[in-house]
């Protein structure tokens, strides 16, 4: 026989977001001159009351003392309350209806504003203790109940006594008095209730801490609204990235960790063990012998342009989901390429070191203007084509090539070959992507096609150009100047030595891979990275995934959602539909993409299943992962 579960759920910061007397005193108080330290000192007496240091009946005597509250108020209390219960609580609506008979809120409260409150959600409000307040002739709120045993010491203890609830008892509260019921043995667990607020001294009493109502429904199998709690989903994040990702994330309730610096792939196998989201910017490799310890790994952010330090391959061979920012850094890179190219063409860099040395060096030699110069443009990506229109903007003649077939913007000349760019450029700019292939794109002889005097800024990545090569040509004065921003081997934290043969040369600009760091870029970065990857995994969408099929889905409505990722097989998903339609399971929505290595499959299907099927789904031969939204 089934045993009977009771669910005991304070109110204060638990249902609601916020504790019901420190808004009540925002009303009552609105007009006090004497308002800030009022409401400083409330707080101070509940937060005290909860924590075990001050006696319950002490705290709330002081604190109807200062709310100096009337009946009218509690109208408005109760409206602005009805707007901050708790998020996890109004997305689990449907556990409180279907189980309105076994819930019980027990709180320190009152009962004149939390009954309409409750009842927002379906509860009873016969199942309602709590205090109540006693009023003058005038309305005044002057006192409470002190026949009520709530508004004693250990009330909430004494009034379940007299409850004497048979079978389980759960109790789930952010507050030292919903400790002591466990501690009387009236219980059988007690949820320390996180969402809102933390108590230390609470947290060191609960059998198990609940960031949300999410997290108690899911370890009691009873979780309807999301298939997994988002506080189990640990993202980690490296390399300094930017604080509004942090915030996002955090909002939107991940278990967020953070590293300031990169990390080798020896102490990155190691974290990674049970991260479900990583976030990095260049410098960390994501390799295959990292992602052979990262079996929680769904999803990888990508807080730059480029992927080429993750193994998208072996990615894909896991599952995982690499997301990136293919655009929010471009402007600043581009800025910077502008500014460099002038700084170079003056012998700007040269000019301003003699300055610092106290050498006075005023002289019109090796110095020129921009307007009418031929500007080279090799990669017409994102970057490339905007610098394209800047620097037209400005004076240049502008060249572009790329391997693909992309359409000239303004006056921008299309070059047939890498070589006919190469002679023609006065200033020869690399926008290109890391792929493996561009290694050494411009080594020896590149150089040889160059101009004599050619100005060259690599701002792509460090491996396109073949620094010896560099050298000697700066050296030699076939190339009269560089600014040079990304480099094969580059330190993994500020506190390292950078090392490079192109160190103090001539009219060289070396800069540590900045040109994409601006407040502006990252803040934008920080922000959209993060978007994709929440909308990942809360409805299974690719759109803008580096190495994913991209799948723009419909938000799920009264279905669940199943996520099927594959190697590219024929049949999958004919084997997939057998075993719902062997269940006689409705599907309501199928949407199919697949690359050259994995497929994936998103099938909607009606609420009602069996748990079987889940199994089954995930022994087909060739399945990578397989997860359920809902």
């Amino acid at each position: 026989m089934e045993i009977k579960r009771n669910y005991v759920i304070d109110f204060d910061s638990t249902f609601t977001q916020v504790e019901a007397l420190d808004i009540l005193g925002e009303i009552s108080l609105s007009g006090d001159k004497n308002k800030k330290e009022k409401l400083e000192e409330l707080k101070s007496l509940t937060d005290r009351g909860m924590e075990g240091g001050l006696s319950f009946r002490e705290s709330l005597v002081q604190r109807l003392k200062l709310l100096n509250a009337k009946k009218a108020h509690l109208e408005p209390l109760i409206e602005t309350l009805k707007t901050r219960i708790s998020t996890s609580f109004v997305r689990n609506e449907s556990f409180f209806e279907e189980n309105k008979e076994d819930i019980y809120i027990i709180s320190n409260g009152f009962k004149e504003f939390i009954i309409p409150i409750v009842k927002e959600l379906g509860l009873k409000a016969d199942h309602v203790f709590a205090n109540d307040f006693v009023f003058d002739d005038a309305d005044n709120i002057i006192s409470f109940n002190k026949d009520n045993v709530l508004s004693s010491n250990n009330g909430k203890v004494e009034q379940l006594k007299l409850m004497d609830l048979q079978g389980d008892v759960y109790v789930i509260g952010d507050g030292y008095t919903d400790y002591e019921i466990k501690a009387a043995g009236l219980a059988n667990k007690f949820y320390a209730f996180t969402e809102n607020v933390e108590r230390d001294s609470v947290l060191k009493k609960a059998d198990h801490i609940t960031p949300s109502l999410d997290e108690f429904l899911y370890m009691h199998k009873m979780n309807k609204a999301i298939s997994y709690p988002k506080n189990r989903i640990k993202v980690m994040l490296l390399e300094n990235i930017h604080p509004d990702a942090l915030k996002i994330l955090k909002n939107e309730g991940y278990n967020v960790t953070i590293y300031t610096g990169a990390m080798d792939e020896e102490e990155l196998s190691e974290k990674i063990k049970d991260v479900s989201v990583l976030g990095i910017r260049s410098k960390t490799q994501l390799t295959k012998k990292v992602l052979a310890n990262a079996n929680r790994l769904i999803a990888v952010g990508a807080f730059c342009i480029g992927t080429n330090q993750i193994d998208l391959d072996a990615c894909l061979e896991k599952g995982v989901a690499v997301f990136n920012a293919p655009y929010s850094n471009t402007r600043s890179v581009v800025e910077l390429a502008i500014g460099e190219i002038i700084l170079l063409m003056r012998n700007l860099p040269d000019k301003i070191s003699k300055m610092h040395d106290g050498n006075w060096d005023k002289s019109a030699s090796n110095s020129f203007e921009i307007r009418g110069k031929k500007l080279g443009i090799v990669g017409y990506g994102n970057i490339g084509s905007q610098l394209s229109i800047l620097a037209e903007a400005i004076g240049f003649d502008v060249y572009y090539y790329d391997l693909v077939e992309k359409l000239a913007l303004g006056n921008a000349t299309k070059c047939s070959s890498l070589e006919e760019l190469l002679k023609k450029s006065d200033i020869v700019s690399l926008h290109v992507d890391g792929r493996k292939e561009n290694k050494d794109l411009i080594s020896a002889k590149q150089f040889e096609q160059m101009k004599e005097g050619v100005i060259l800024l690599n701002l792509s990545r460090g491996h396109v150009v073949e620094i010896e090569s560099l050298q000697q040509n700066i050296k030699s004065g076939k190339v009269r100047g560089a600014g040079i921003d990304v480099f094969p081997e580059e330190p993994k934290t500020n506190n390292d030595t950078f090392e490079s043969a192109l160190r103090n040369l001539p009219n060289v600009i070396l800069t540590p891979h900045i040109g994409g760091s601006t407040e502006e870029a990252q803040v934008n970065i920080g922000n959209f990275v993060p978007g994709k990857i929440i909308d990942y995994i809360n409805t299974g969408g690719t759109t803008n995934s580096v190495n994913f099929p991209n799948l723009q889905l419909p938000i799920l409505e009264n279905a669940h959602r199943l996520i099927h990722i594959h190697m590219n097989r024929p049949g999958i998903i004919a084997k997939i539909n057998k075993i719902l339609a062997a269940h006689d399971i409705n599907i309501v929505g199928q949407y199919l993409k697949t690359n050259e290595t994995i497929g994936y499959v998103i099938t909607d299907i009606d609420k009602a299943y069996d748990t079987e099927v889940i199994k089954e789904l995930k022994k087909i031969e060739h399945t990578i992962k397989f997860r359920v939204l809902y």
